[in-house]
């Protein structure tokens, strides 16, 4: 909590606690770390720390709207499949066994290169590719929710679809899913630096974790540590939000546990 409440703050309150604007040039290319620059200055003279707090608003902000995107298709797609089955889930999940079948960052790739980089592009793309394994998981529960009496009894009084999932389905599958936010969050969070470090992400001169990994690798070479801020950062904000999954995942199953 303390790893992913640190980086919050700073996405947050970036432009105030970031000493200098991530884009200005203030000194000398790969200036040694001192009182004013705290982790010296960049393959251009940017402050390397500016740029981290600037990174962490980028590369946290992005990857939120991507994953909550993600769950909003994926849920109400699993759910409707489940809920009315037939012909509907036939072709919800073969079309979701096709998307699947491609890995994800060879396809996302691939789109990219296509369409541009643009963040809408960046979002739609990654969001809509997410959106199966929700999907998945969404489908699952759902049908296991959907059998009991409580729906059932709700599709006998005619309720509508709509209904059903937001007041039956949704409210009963709150622990999964929320657990599989976290994780695909992380998911997200390293499919977006992949992306900018192969020049597809995020574009110059915004930063992000992963594209400034990409400008200052040229460093480890030469023995510096330069590189190893960003790519420390992603580790472990991962490690962070994976900490706190699983916490939550222990909860969940000890309750379940009592409750059975």
């Amino acid at each position: 909590m303390v790893i992913v409440g640190l980086n919050v703050f700073a996405a947050l309150f970036a432009p105030w606690v970031a000493p200098f604007d991530p884009n200005d040039i203030i000194g000398d290319a790969w200036a040694d770390p001192d009182w004013q620059h705290w982790l010296g200055l960049d393959n251009l003279g940017r402050d390397l720390l500016s740029r981290m707090i600037h990174g962490a608003r980028t590369s946290i902000g992005l990857s939120l709207v991507i994953t909550s995107l993600s769950f909003v298709i994926g849920i109400i797609t699993g759910f409707t499949a489940s809920i009315l089955g037939g012909w509907v889930d036939v072709a919800l999940s073969r079309f979701v066994d096709l998307m699947l079948s491609m890995p994800t960052l060879i396809f996302a790739f691939i789109v990219l290169s296509v369409l541009g980089t643009d963040i809408p592009v960046l979002i739609v793309t990654i969001a809509i590719l997410d959106s199966t394994r929700v999907f998945r998981l969404s489908r699952a529960v759902s049908m296991t929710i959907a059998s009991l009496e409580f729906v059932e009894a709700a599709k006998v009084r005619g309720e509508g679809l709509w209904w059903i999932i937001t007041r039956e389905i949704l409210p009963n599958a709150v622990p999964p899913l929320v657990a599989e936010f976290g994780l695909r969050f992380c998911f997200t969070f390293l499919l977006i630096a992949a992306l900018s470090f192969l020049g597809l992400g995020i574009q110059p001169p915004d930063a992000d974790w992963g594209s400034m990994v990409k400008d200052l690798r040229d460093m480890i070479n030469l023995g510096q540590p330069q590189p190893l801020y960003p790519a420390g950062a992603i580790a472990f904000l991962t490690i962070g939000v994976n900490f706190i999954v699983d916490w939550m995942l222990s909860i969940h199953s000890k309750g379940y546990g009592e409750g059975a």
